[in-house]
């Protein structure tokens, strides 16, 4: 579904680069994530991916397009969701899709339906300028879905909503994703990355560092450990151990032998903290 080898960008032509050497491919239906902190190089490199910056270096597959020489027909399979809400305020939410529509040429899907799947069906007659900037948001992602995109673009696709609303978003993303949808989320939060992405790529100083998925990251750099909580003379302790050395091993025998046990779970490493281990940088 896309495929990038080799992709060099430098904005002003200098030798310094947002982003350099970046290769990897997205497969067809898979929730692929981009994940890196501001100025690591994702928006450019999903810039360049739906056509908004021109391909200087490198070879560049999106849909079975190639980038050096683009066809109109591309953006026909493509959806968008900006971080950053570019919608028309003096219109309405519904004449800014119903508008947005008609810039296709493949068959778009109802405005009123997908107001209503983004909570946004109360407003449909309420122009933009008047909406608050998580509604924005949610108006700019309802347009994303406009022409059935087999091919969709999240550039942090919850920002700025409440958690109920966030909650609603990732459920559609998983229903688009589960009839096909292929999905290139762009994101530094590493909790939404973990929930919906089959794998991710760590970018930083536009390089990547790693492409797997979440699970075989945690299995390869995430510490195994078990938390046990256990009642030692009517005083609740707890103690954080190893799986893996022995010393560890033996001390969690001797709590489990000799100890009313109260709770025993073992701590799964976040993506977040791989991240720093595997880059040295945090996401801010």
């Amino acid at each position: 579904m896309i495929k990038v080898k080799g992709l060099n960008h430098s904005y002003n032509k200098d030798g310094k680069f947002a982003v350099k050497d970046v290769s990897f491919e997205v497969e067809e239906g898979e929730v692929f994530g981009f994940l890196g902190p501001s100025g690591a190089g994702k928006s450019t490199t999903q810039n360049i991916l739906t056509g908004l910056l021109q391909l200087q270096d490198g070879e560049v597959e999106v849909s079975g397009y190639n980038l050096k020489h683009i066809k109109n027909e591309m953006f026909n399979t493509i959806g968008m969701s900006f971080e950053q809400s570019n919608v028309y305020s003096k219109m309405t939410a519904k004449e800014n899709l119903d508008f947005y529509a008609k810039l296709f040429d493949v068959e778009t899907r109802d405005s009123m339906e997908l107001l209503k799947m983004v909570g946004l069906d109360g407003k449909a007659n309420m122009r933009a300028g008047e909406f608050s900037k998580g509604m924005k948001h949610r108006l700019t992602f309802a347009r994303s879905m406009i022409n059935n995109p087999n091919l969709w673009f999240l550039d942090e696709p919850t920002t700025g909503l409440d958690p109920s609303i966030a909650a609603d978003i990732k459920d559609i993303i998983k229903a688009e994703n589960k009839k096909g949808v292929t999905v290139f989320l762009t994101t530094h939060n590493m909790f939404i990355a973990d929930e919906l992405c089959d794998r991710v790529a760590f970018i930083i100083d536009g390089e990547i560092k790693l492409i797997d998925s979440p699970q075989n990251l945690k299995m390869q750099y995430g510490e195994k450990l078990v938390e046990v909580e256990y009642i030692d003379d009517d005083e609740i302790k707890k103690e954080m151990l190893s799986t893996i050395i022995a010393e560890d091993k033996k001390r969690l025998t001797e709590i489990v032998n000799n100890y009313e046990i109260r709770t025993m779970h073992t701590k799964e490493a976040t993506l977040e903290e791989i991240f720093i281990k595997v880059t040295g940088r945090g996401l801010i």
